[in-house]
């Protein structure tokens, strides 16, 4: 069985007001991507690595970032779609192994901790169907039109990071109702959610943030 990791930076990243897409803006002269790519590559139990992307840098990715790099577990730099959800369908698509787990990533996503990594793989071996989240920290408030509605329980709120991972079968027939019936999710666990399938979370790490906006790049510096 493989464990086939999907890459996902097809992005534009408008809330970074850059003139390239946030995953490509370089921090110590090294694109964020590849801080991401470097986590999946040098884990152990990772076999293979799909990129999506913007078509407009797909023959960069080829020539500069995996040659430059070295990177050898990265078999196909695909196109991205028009959502998000799109651009995974895409990377699942690909997958030639059947049997095998899929590990979904935001390539703006560089601080995953490779113990994470195989923490949620052998869980997905169990589950079938698993995310890395955290507990939120502060209480949460459901408002409307301005005002609170009400406070649930924080004990019961994760807020949901990536990877997100699955047994190939159950991400593949969940993206094929998903797309056949134009219904869009704002992540990969949601979409089995819909295929009536349990997702279990398994506690991951504070650090593991995506990259949104210019103030995050200061993270690196801790890192």
């Amino acid at each position: 069985m493989k464990n086939i990791a999907i890459i996902v930076c097809s992005g534009v990243g408008k809330r970074m007001n850059s003139n390239i897409p946030k995953q490509f803006i370089e921090v110590n002269n090294k694109p964020i991507i590849c801080y991401t790519i470097d986590k999946f590559e040098k884990c152990s139990e990772i076999n293979e690595i799909i990129i999506v992307t913007n078509k407009d840098y797909i023959d960069y990715f080829n020539n500069f970032i995996i040659n430059k790099y070295n990177y050898k577990k990265i078999t196909k730099v695909i196109e991205g779609g028009k959502e998000r959800q799109n651009s995974v369908y895409n990377g699942i698509n690909c997958i030639e192994d059947k049997d095998s787990i899929v590990l979904i990533h935001d390539g703006a996503r560089p601080f995953i901790k490779e113990s994470d990594i195989i923490n949620v793989i052998e869980n997905t071996k169990i589950y079938e169907s698993c995310i890395l989240g955290v507990k939120v920290k502060d209480t949460v408030k459901i408002c409307k039109d301005g005002f609170i509605e009400n406070t649930p329980n924080r004990e019961h709120i994760w807020l949901a990071q990536t990877p997100q991972v699955f047994k190939y079968d159950i991400i593949k027939k969940a993206y094929d109702y998903a797309i056949k019936n134009n219904i869009f999710f704002t992540d990969d666990a949601s979409v089995v959610e819909a295929f009536n399938k349990k997702v279990k979370i398994i506690e991951g790490s504070y650090d593991n943030i995506k990259i949104t906006t210019k103030e995050d790049l200061k993270f690196f510096d801790k890192n």
